[in-house]
């Protein structure tokens, strides 16, 4: 499922699968490792992507200790991250 929602001077870019997410840069990845590491969040963050094909295509700056355990690393490509999350 994808989900764009148009903000003032900005957009919120959100791709998902049965397991996770991946993100914009409006993803907090420090609160989900620290403050809910019990919920197991397995996401990633790509920053300067301003749709969500450049979301898909960008190489993630940031993802959760659960991704990292899937083999989700930084710099991995949208994309590939998703594949592993199914």
């Amino acid at each position: 499922m994808t989900i764009s929602v148009e903000l003032p001077k900005t957009n919120l870019l959100v791709v998902t699968s049965d397991k996770g997410y991946i993100m914009c840069g409006a993803l907090d990845v420090a609160l989900l490792n620290e403050k809910l590491k019990d919920r197991k969040v397995i996401a990633g963050r790509a920053v300067g992507v301003k749709t969500i094909d450049q979301l898909l295509d960008a190489p993630l700056e940031s993802v959760t200790y659960e991704a990292e355990e899937l083999g989700i690393t930084k710099g991995t490509i949208g994309r590939e991250a998703l594949l592993k999350m199914i």
